[in-house]
């Protein structure tokens, strides 16, 4: 099976269509949000600091997430980088290496959208044990630094080039 990430905006009406139709299991919903969320924030007030990217499995959306850049990103993201936000993966296709696939191409479709980072940065729930351990694996740095998130506990994790 072919892979790629590429950017919401090069998707056609099909894709488009079925990106609005991807949904995650009931209990990741406080962690990632929906595709309701995910899409309102990305096309509702248009931002060149908001870049919305699907992984495409054999040119079928299984996958979306957002990266945001100044001035969209949050208060304790380095200026230098951008921030991986609404990371779903179809519930229909978890457990197939989509997270892992969307993780491995990010760097370079981040740096094609803002050559000028240094770094990829997020946050994650610290009980997330799953996000945690696929993050950790793919080379992502735990910052030492946790905060009190919108459920518990949260993990700044940095991805540096």
């Amino acid at each position: 099976m072919q892979t790629r990430l590429v950017a919401y905006e090069a998707l056609n009406a099909v894709q488009k269509q079925q990106v609005g139709a991807i949904e995650v299991h009931p209990q990741q919903l406080p962690f990632c949000g929906d595709m309701y969320c995910a899409l309102n924030t990305l096309l509702v007030n248009p931002s060149p600091g908001v870049k919305g990217l699907a992984l495409l499995a054999d040119e079928v959306p299984v996958a979306f997430l957002l990266l945001k850049r100044a001035p969209c990103q949050p208060h304790w993201a380095d200026e230098h980088s951008a921030t991986l936000h609404a990371l779903q993966v179809d519930r229909h296709q978890q457990g197939r290496g989509f997270g892992k696939a969307c993780l491995q191409a990010l760097p370079a479709a981040a740096r094609l959208a803002w050559p000028q980072i240094t770094a990829l940065e997020l946050s994650v729930d610290s009980d997330n044990v799953v996000a945690m351990g696929l993050y950790l694996q793919q080379g992502w740095v735990d910052r030492g630094e946790a905060y009190k998130g919108r459920v518990g506990y949260e993990r700044r994790l940095a991805l540096l080039f």
